[in-house]
């Protein structure tokens, strides 16, 4: 058959996926990327949004996964210093909890398998003293200080994906997979293009399998498997509200329950509070927070904060399905956050399942998944990815306030605060976007907020947006800034622009 071929054929543009697909196409192998919805549109952009060791889950002795998470934490801020910086967090002492000694001992290790070089050590804070306490209630006495990262979930995919295709790796989204069947050594991939029903084949060597809480129903209902049950679907819901504190420093709250949440400062005028844990029974395309979630987060945030957490002070919310791998744990928040790498014991064209993984490890998850792949393919390339940035970020890991003086003083025009945007979300590439504008007239017509045609072309062009939902929620948090009204002449905006496109 005349059909394309590559090496490596991947189902899923979560973060795995496109992790995988980059490190791939920059070794040498053809790679081809199908992603059945937007990218990120499932977990990966449903995360706490933290590149972070997981302090908690030294209690469940994943030490190779904490020292790893780790020691990625710097790794990632020198890739992407736009959308990854660091973040000291405040862990309130509370009686009755875990002891202080346990928790020194744990920060301790935190501090010292991971490789730290420039974030700064734990450190024991007085909170009747420290402005950390001001928000908390006076019983908290005694917190102590650590560093770990914030990163944009959804937009550290699609520069995993903007990449891949820059070196070459062919990446479709909103293209479903409808078959795939084993052609002597290669596999026949059938996929549909979702929008227009147009139909592809492709010929490759070997598949890899990222679709995250679909990993289960790509191997049953494409891969021809009846017995695929190596998922525990986990429910992890967050809600944000207004502002609950001016302190740039995140807060990390235990519970009596045993469980821990977050309160997270998030786009400058809110508070990011979350997650929840717990089995999830349904189909992951209907995920959504439970009134019971909602109860939860808002109880718990409301022991530790003077101002109590109320429903009405909720401007979001967000829920997504962690694809864990089921390794029998009775609880859900004790089972593993490690990844797992299977071979289809099938002959023929090799295919490897990916379970499980986090935000924060997705890059070794990546090569560890590439060591795989040169079993079956052989070698090409060496491991490259921890020392090449990703798109937009171009400047040193501590110099993002440089980088912005330099971005203002080429376009004076810009509002502080938009500046500051524009070079969170897109790093150096911000100037392709700009371009020579030089007044906000240039910008073309505004949406809302502060977004402009400009940088609604540049995300339809260069990052795969084609709805409102894309640009509003995933590319950007704008979302939160949007009427209804705004967010439908957006959409109705980029149906004309598309129609466009298409016509000519």
């Amino acid at each position: 058959m005349d059909v394309p071929s590559y090496d490596i054929f991947v189902i899923g543009g979560g973060i795995n996926g496109c992790g995988i697909a980059r490190d791939a196409v920059g070794r040498g192998y053809s790679v081809c990327l199908a992603e059945m919805n937007d990218l990120a549109s499932g977990t990966s952009s449903t995360s706490t949004k933290l590149i972070h060791g997981g302090l908690r889950y030294l209690e469940y002795y994943e030490f190779r996964l904490v020292r790893e998470a780790l020691m990625e934490r710097e790794v990632l801020w020198s890739l992407a210093p736009h959308i990854i910086h660091p973040m000291r967090f405040v862990l309130p002492y509370a009686k009755g909890l875990r002891p202080a000694w346990l928790i020194r001992l744990g920060l301790f290790l935190y501090d010292h398998i991971g490789g730290r070089k420039l974030l700064p050590a734990t450190r024991t804070l007085d909170m009747r003293r420290d402005p950390a306490g001001k928000p908390l209630k006076p019983g908290f006495t005694t917190a102590f200080e650590y560093s770990d990262g914030w990163v944009n979930d959804a937009r550290l995919v699609v520069l995993n994906a903007r990449d891949a295709a820059d070196r070459g790796a062919a990446v479709h989204v909103r293209t479903k997979v409808v078959s795939a069947r084993r052609e002597g050594d290669a596999w026949l991939v059938t996929m549909e293009d979702r929008r227009s029903g147009v139909q592809e084949t492709v010929r490759a060597r070997l598949i890899v399998n990222a679709a995250g809480p679909w990993v289960d129903h790509v191997l049953t209902d494409t891969l021809g498997r009846n017995d695929a049950h190596h998922v525990r679907l986990v429910q992890g819901s967050h809600i944000v509200v207004k502002k609950k504190f001016d302190d740039p420093r995140a807060y990390f709250f235990q519970n009596r329950d045993g469980r821990i949440i977050f309160a997270i400062p998030y786009e400058d005028d809110f508070t990011l509070i979350g997650t929840t844990d717990q089995d999830y029974p349904g189909d992951p395309h209907n995920v959504v927070i439970s009134e019971g979630e909602i109860d939860y987060l808002c109880a718990a945030a409301s022991e530790y904060f003077v101002e109590p957490v109320r429903r009405a002070d909720i401007v979001w919310t967000y829920s997504g399905v962690r694809p864990l791998f089921d390794d029998g744990a009775s609880k859900a928040q004790a089972a593993t956050r490690d990844y797992v790498l299977k071979d289809e014991p099938v002959p023929g064209a090799p295919a490897i399942n990916v379970f499980g993984g986090k935000i924060t490890t997705y890059r070794r998850l990546a090569e560890s998944m590439l060591e795989k792949i040169e079993h079956h393919l052989g070698k090409k390339g060496e491991p490259w990815t921890a020392s090449k940035p990703l798109p937009g970020g171009e400047f040193p890991a501590t110099g993002f306030e440089q980088e912005l003086a330099r971005l203002t003083a080429a376009f004076p025009f810009l509002k502080p605060e938009h500046a500051r945007r524009l070079l969170r979300l897109y790093g150096t590439r911000v100037f392709i976007m700009l371009g020579d504008a030089s007044s906000y007239s240039d910008l073309g017509s505004r949406f809302g907020a502060d977004l402009f045609e400009a940088e609604v072309r540049y995300l339809v062009a260069h990052e795969w947006a084609a709805s409102a939902d894309d640009i509003l929620w995933r590319r950007t948090k704008l979302g939160l800034r949007f009427s209804r009204d705004e967010a439908a002449s957006l959409d109705a905006y980029l149906a004309e622009i598309s129609a466009v496109a298409v016509a000519t």
